[in-house]
């Protein structure tokens, strides 16, 4: 089969945890007698549930000044902006309530049992996915990261989270004006020679138009954060933030702060366009000091005209990686074109601060020059050594089948300080990717005839929601082995199913982890494989 990083659906079947029957001993000879001894035994029931919870408050009192300041700091940064929130999320809770309640009377009315995902109301995957979209960017973008992060997430919470997209208006041009003139603090003209009033893209968080300089007469675009959004954004982060400090405090076993606190600050990096710029110009010092400025570009930052909520970049053109036809117009090999952009990728994950974790066609082109062209740093993955000499591992193994090496390389990955059955692990890995080669792609072909010749064209398509229906199933066996992934193994994986999805495209008939033009990684050694047998 060639595993070569696509992904596909597999029908493993997970054994059901059931809820244990409790024998209950009948008490008494008489009615009086049991109804007297089921009163006492609920009573008494409750009774020790009220102390135990009592005893835990107890125990965590010291705790509470910490707690009470920490909600104060986060209330005061929070300011009116939190209150006005509130109103709107009573109004789009009530509105998707309303909902709910209409498709239960329905249900109910025709049907004689009660589906699992209505009796969860507001918290089933479907109607928490409406109330995050009725309550707007923040809550859309959570939505996202939810759909990108399977190793944190349950499954039919990730499925249903696939269908929270980006769907903005646009922001009217003069108000997209009045926001750069109070960003950069100086007349629009003396910086652009003009600005396009009409945007190249809008999405909840930002708008990018394309202008150019008024020195040097360059093409730039601007990327604007939209107006209220920052703060829309820091108010609902609060609130999630609280409520995730009092429920651990209730109960400690929920651990629930650290990922509030992980989302939290990677949303905020995205509208904060200084990081974006960092992780730019990062990626630029990567590729000047591996030689690679010949063969891959990321775009220039103008740092004049950019700040918090402005982001101007030199405006790279180029076709994207999935436009057959026009990539063949500008090199001749596009097979040599991906092994470049593999190249590049893979050695930014090692030489790198940061790697490019969003790599869809959008954002990776081959530019007029014949160059890979890494476009919107918004999204980047950071990864620890330990992870990623893990992730060489599985890479390796993946390629050549070998499931007790990757078993290995995964429990390492995963640790939990939980012995865990390699050989059994690697029996279940093994059933997860025999499948792999049913994978669900389609190469549409597009033929156009012109006065000279035949134009070809190609695109991949594959349904987006089975990008994570690898992660799915490799979580869930994962997880019955008590192992917990880190998040950028997933951002990792998703961007192999990018890349394997490029090759289907440009160079079917080569396999991406065992080609020899691609180096996966300059220290994958013997000794690396053999830490993990």
């Amino acid at each position: 089969m060639a595993a070569r990083g696509a992904i596909a659906r597999s029908s493993i079947l997970l054994h059901s945890h059931c809820l244990p029957r409790v024998a209950v001993a009948r008490i008494g000879a008489g009615r009086a007698g049991r109804r007297g001894r089921g009163v006492g035994v609920r009573v008494f029931a409750r009774s020790s549930q009220a102390q135990d919870f009592s005893t835990r408050i107890q125990d965590r009192a010291s705790e509470l000044p910490k707690l009470v300041e920490d909600l104060l700091q986060t209330s005061i940064s929070t300011g009116p902006r939190g209150a006005f929130r509130m109103a709107q999320g009573i109004q789009a809770v009530l509105g998707v309530g309303g909902e709910w309640l209409t498709d239960f009377s329905k249900t109910a009315n025709t049907s004689p049992g009660i589906p699992a995902q209505m009796r969860l109301g507001l918290l089933s995957p479907l109607y928490l996915r409406r109330l995050f979209e009725r309550m707007g960017a923040t809550y859309i973008k959570l939505g996202q990261f939810i759909a990108s992060a399977p190793t944190l997430f349950p499954a039919e919470y990730v499925k249903e989270f696939q269908n929270c997209f980006d769907r903005a208006p646009s922001v009217p041009f003069d108000v997209i004006e009045s926001i750069l003139h109070e960003e950069l603090q100086r007349p629009l003209d003396s910086v652009y020679e003009y600005i396009d009033p009409v945007p190249i893209a809008s999405a909840s968080i930002a708008q990018v138009h394309g202008a150019r300089l008024k020195s040097s007469q360059k093409d730039v675009v601007i990327k604007v954060l939209k107006p209220g959004i920052e703060d829309t954004l820091v108010a609902d982060l609060n609130f999630i933030y609280v409520v995730a400090r009092v429920l651990e405090f209730l109960n400690p076993e929920l651990q629930r702060t650290s990922l509030v606190l992980s989302i939290k600050e990677s949303m905020l990096e995205e509208v904060d366009f200084r990081k974006e710029a960092a992780n730019i110009e990062a990626f630029q010092r990567y590729i000047e000091a591996m030689g690679l400025d010949r063969q891959a570009k990321a775009p220039l930052v103008y740092r004049h005209c950019s700040t918090k909520h402005v982001l101007t970049m030199e405006r790279l053109y180029g076709v994207p990686l999935t436009d057959l036809e026009s990539i063949r117009s500008l090199v001749p090999d596009p097979e040599l074109t991906l092994v470049t952009a593999l190249n590049v990728w893979f050695g930014s994950l090692i030489s790198c601060e940061s790697f490019h974790a969003d790599v869809h066609a959008g954002n990776l082109w081959l530019l007029r020059d014949g160059r890979v062209g890494f476009i919107d740093f918004g999204i980047v993955g950071r990864i620890s050594p330990r992870t990623w000499a893990a992730m060489e591992v599985f890479l390796a193994s993946f390629a050549t089948e070998d499931y007790d090496a990757m078993a290995s390389a995964l429990s390492e990955m995963g640790a939990t300080g939980t012995d865990i059955n390699v050989n059994e692990f690697a029996k279940d890995l093994r059933k997860i990717f025999s499948s792999i080669q049913d994978l669900d792609t389609e190469i549409i072909v597009a033929t156009t005839r012109g006065p000279d010749a035949t134009a070809v064209s190609a695109n991949v398509v594959v349904d987006e929601r089975q990008m994570n229906a690898l992660f799915l199933d490799l979580v869930r066996v994962s997880e019955s082995y008590g192992l917990k992934f880190p998040r950028e193994f997933a951002l990792l994986m998703k961007q192999l199913l990018y890349f394997d999805r490029y090759t289907r495209l440009l160079a079917p008939s080569m396999n991406m982890l065992r080609d020899d033009r691609i180096n996966i990684a300059s220290n994958r050694q013997t000794r690396i494989v053999d830490r993990f047998q």
